[in-house]
């Protein structure tokens, strides 16, 4: 049984935040490279904050300027949401660390092969 909550965030875009506001952009770009980062869905009770296992083959770091902060960040990643095992997408401007995003939920053996989904 689908959540409500997951069912809410798969359905339509929604505002979404990566890092804290002091945090060096490198070290956001190293998160990512290591694979595993925080996003937070911010229009939710008290806001969702979701751990993603980062697909690297999905996300683009090409043309971001992460000495100063600059370009979109199109992330994708895994993750699990209320018991339900969700892929969350998004595209997020590195100069405000703030973008819009949406999870996917993820059915039966799909689960297994993270490359089946496309944005």
């Amino acid at each position: 049984m689908i959540n409500e909550l997951v069912q809410r965030l798969s359905d339509g875009k929604h505002e979404i935040v990566i890092g804290h506001r002091d945090e060096p952009y490198e070290e956001i770009k190293q998160r990512i490279e290591n694979g595993y980062i925080h996003v937070k869905f911010t229009q939710t009770k008290g806001g969702t904050e979701l751990g993603i296992n980062v697909d690297l083959n999905n996300t683009n770091l090409k043309g971001l300027d992460f000495n100063k902060g600059g370009g979109i960040l199109h992330i994708e990643g895994t993750s699990t949401l209320n018991y339900n095992e969700i892929r969350c997408i998004a595209d997020i401007d590195l100069a405000t660390r703030k973008g819009e995003g949406y999870l996917q939920i993820v059915e039966g053996d799909s689960a297994d092969n993270s490359n089946k989904f496309t944005n």
